[in-house]
């Protein structure tokens, strides 16, 4: 194969450069200048590094342009001014090599900035051809198993993990700006909860214990609400054992604050000021286009219930729906395919139906409020109904990207709802939540009126910089091993 005799070159050119007596991975790197610096110093001496992205001799003279993180620059080489030996060295370089070069700046007879090149030393010795053009990475999955190379032949790639960077250094700032301290929970659990979802399962040696990783931060930081914190939050990794699709990823980063004596309305403003900020931040405008649609995020979102959403997509009026029969009948009426297998519960299949027929509708940034309680174990009701859990989710571009809700305080009546999803789950509820005794105890102590909130870094990272899938924002996805 091509590939394997460049390499062939390569182990060549490594061992040469050791019998010269050069180490070709030396530690130290002078490094005077970044690159975007040296450009602006036309007629000074400079010392400036990177990696080596074209070699082009011309028998006596050689241009080398070579790149940092804040950009590239020309570096020319004369057999004129370097002792024939140091000239002769570079035929031992390829590209993807990392040097380190002195000499000074100027501009060639066609306007390149150019470093004319006094002494240069090699930092990295690269053994495996950068791909390109004739044999690049054209597999999809190689580019986000090898995302080390993804990330220097695709510089669009690096953008918008840089641009992931940007949006939490924002949501940190905005939360902390307001009173809101970060704190960290438990990756393994004893006892998974705070969302419906298959946990992964492992196993502590010294304690001979399974625990779980979290599926979310939640129970740990309403603790921390019982214990006299009023303000937290988490930016942190969670894990669900479920299917990978372009919404979905088994590990994940969620954003979880809890604030006591406010409800979900106060969290609803939050959450309008927040990803508006946020997006007039990344884009310098609240409208921005994501896979050809303009989406407007201008603070007033749109509003509606989500009985008002079930039925303007599927026709279904849940006000004259009772029972789990019912509204499989109904489904059945409105002829609406779906996968029902391990779906128990009003409350599953409702969800089942709104993930079918409504979500994948919703473009512009929307609330949807007042969900059936069944769908919600952890909120409270409305006083005035309790048919409807005290809550909201934000909607765009047909994703999930906020949920939130008053949290329930009651320590009997949340035990009673996690016994009658077990109780579930024995009828064949295949996601289901399970009882936490001692955050029942927890409860038990007190907790004050709290409304708490989640987001998906990922899915919002994914809309802000127009990518398809979670998998084109996360640096390092979960992938099947590959087969040797």
């Amino acid at each position: 194969m091509v590939i394997d005799n460049l390499q062939k070159e390569r182990l060549k050119k490594l061992e040469n450069i050791k019998k010269l007596g050069i180490n070709p991975y030396p530690s130290s790197t002078p490094r005077k200048q970044m690159i975007t610096e040296a450009r602006k110093m036309l007629g000074k001496e400079v010392g400036v590094a990177g990696r080596i992205r074209s070699l082009r001799p011309h028998g006596k003279i050689t241009f080398v342009d070579i790149e940092d993180t804040s950009g590239k620059i020309q570096l020319f080489f004369s057999q004129a001014e370097l002792p024939g030996d140091e000239y002769d060295f570079l035929a031992n370089l390829d590209i993807g090599d990392f040097v380190q070069a002195e000499g000074e700046v100027f501009k060639t007879q066609v306007g390149e900035i150019t470093v004319r090149i006094k002494t240069y030393r090699l930092l990295s010795k690269s053994l495996r051809p950068l791909p390109s053009a004739w044999y690049g990475l054209e597999d999809v999955e190689e580019r986000y198993r090898q995302r080390y190379v993804d990330l220097v032949i695709n510089p669009q790639v690096k953008k918008v993990m840089e641009t992931r960077h940007r949006v939490v250094r924002f949501l940190r700032k905005f939360l902390d700006d307001r009173g809101f301290v970060e704190v960290e929970t438990p990756v393994l659990q004893p006892v998974y909860g705070g969302a419906t979802a298959r946990p992964f399962i492992t196993h502590h040696n010294v304690l001979d214990t399974d625990f779980y990783l979290r599926i979310a931060d939640e129970l740990y930081l309403k603790r921390l609400m019982v214990g006299g914190f009023e303000k937290v939050y988490e930016i942190s990794k969670d894990f669900r054992n479920e299917g990978i699709d372009r919404q979905h990823s088994p590990e994940f980063t969620m954003l979880e604050f809890y604030w006591a004596y406010v409800d979900y309305k106060d969290l609803m403003k939050l959450a309008e000021e927040m990803i508006s900020q946020l997006v007039k931040e990344i884009h310098g405008s609240y409208k921005f286009k994501y896979e050809e649609k303009e989406l407007d995020f201008m603070p007033p979102f749109e509003r509606i219930s989500f009985d008002e959403l079930i039925q303007k997509y599927s026709g279904i009026s849940l006000a004259n729906i009772e029972t789990e029969d019912y509204l499989r009948t109904a489904i059945k009426e409105k002829e609406i395919k779906m996968d029902l297998s391990g779906v128990v519960g009003m409350g599953a299949l409702l969800d089942s139906l709104y993930k079918k027929v409504a979500r994948p509708n919703v473009l512009q940034p929307t609330f949807v409020m007042d969900y059936p309680a069944q769908m919600r174990p952890l909120s409270k009701v409305r006083e005035d109904n309790s048919s409807k859990s005290s809550s909201f989710q934000l909607l765009a571009a047909g994703f999930e990207l906020i949920n939130a809700y008053n949290e329930l305080n009651d320590p009997q009546e949340q035990a009673k709802r996690w016994k009658e999803e077990m109780g579930l789950a024995k009828k064949g509820l295949e996601e289901h939540q399970v009882l936490d005794e001692d955050y029942i105890k927890a409860l038990e102590y007190g907790m004050p009126p709290t409304a708490g909130f989640g987001m998906g870094v990922d899915r919002l990272t994914a809309i802000l910089t127009d990518q398809h899938s979670l998998k084109d924002v996360i640096l390092f996805p979960t992938l099947k091993p590959e087969k040797k």
